[in-house]
């Protein structure tokens, strides 16, 4: 009986111990998968002492912010109006013309000062070797002496502030920065194409510096005259745009002030102005595409692409007349 129930034993050992073995790849993966886990909280060995640190659990992980930088903050200065007039000022006070005006007024008041001692401690100098001031009427030489220095030091400090002076009249004031005009309100029918108007002004402008780039030959795409041509008319189709816009603004607000009977008929001039606006855009749009394909052709020597600069110029010479007639 005894041998049996040893028997019955061990058969169970061994049918336990043969689950077990089935189950050791399970028994594997899960020591994997908790091994990553614990791999979590203990960050590879420093290379120096190739210890572990273990992060402060009740330490919060640093927060990462959005890096604002310079163009950000300028891109949301230039949106808001107060920063934009702020900076607008900040510049103007920058200016070289600005700063050269500031150094001439002080140099003038200096001068002004120098110049009213001089004339104080002469007046002073005279009265004391005179005894003027004196009670008894006899002459005071310490003290003439003691002005005539006076007056001598002043003197020199005029002088050297009057040389000063005439040296900075003399520098030639740098022009004042030309930035762009402002834009009609925002509820104004001719704001949308004046935006449009500057968005096509700076495509142009780096379009014509590109044509005015020498080639690889020495030689620019398109000969200095028509490039020359293209950037006068572009400037005066711009202007003539901008007028015929002052012009629809002023209507606009004549239209807030005059009664209800009449603002039917000036929101139709409005309408027919703004109509020819958009025409006017159209053109200086056409003159910005001639140039985006005369670019385009250049390193293939097509001539079709420049012969179209030339005639969008014209059609925008044209343009511009009759715009400068409307306005």
């Amino acid at each position: 009986m005894a041998q049996q129930g040893r028997r019955r034993d061990f058969g169970e050992l061994s049918a336990k111990l043969e689950k077990h073995i089935e189950k050791l790849p399970d028994y594997a993966v899960r020591a994997q998968e908790k091994l990553q886990k614990v791999q979590k909280y203990f960050p590879p060995a420093e290379q120096a002492g190739g210890k572990y640190a273990r992060p402060n659990p009740l330490q919060r992980p640093p927060v990462r912010r959005p890096d604002l930088t310079a163009t950000t903050w300028s891109s949301v200065a230039n949106q808001v109006p107060v920063f934009a007039e702020a900076r607008a000022k900040w510049d103007r006070w920058n200016h070289p013309a600005a700063k050269l005006e500031r150094r001439k007024r002080r140099t003038s008041r200096a001068l002004t000062l120098w110049i009213l001692l001089t004339i104080l401690c002469g007046v002073l100098t005279l009265a004391a070797g005179m005894g003027w001031i004196s009670a008894a009427g006899t002459p005071m030489m310490p003290q003439a002496i003691t002005a005539f220095a006076g007056a001598v030091v002043f003197g020199t400090f005029g002088v050297r502030s009057g040389l000063k002076l005439r040296e900075l009249k003399r520098i030639p004031i740098p022009s004042a920065p030309a930035g762009p005009p402002p834009l009609p309100p925002a509820r104004s029918a001719a704001r949308e194409p004046m935006e449009r108007l500057a968005e096509c002004e700076a495509s142009l402008t780096e379009l014509l510096r590109q044509l005015s780039v020498p080639s690889s030959l020495g030689t620019p795409p398109v000969s200095e005259i028509s490039v020359a041509d293209a950037r006068q008319t572009a400037t005066e189709a711009a202007a003539a745009l901008r007028g015929l816009a002052a012009r629809i603004q002023a209507i606009e607000r004549g239209r807030d002030s005059a009664p209800a009977r009449e603002k039917a008929a000036l929101d139709a001039a409005v309408t027919k102005l703004r109509e020819q606006l958009e025409d006017g855009l159209e053109g200086y749009r056409g003159l910005v595409a001639a140039a985006g394909h005369t670019v385009a052709a250049s390193s293939d020597g097509l001539v079709t692409s420049k012969q179209a600069l030339t005639d969008a110029t014209d059609r925008l010479a044209g343009l511009a007349m009759a715009l400068r007639e409307l306005s």
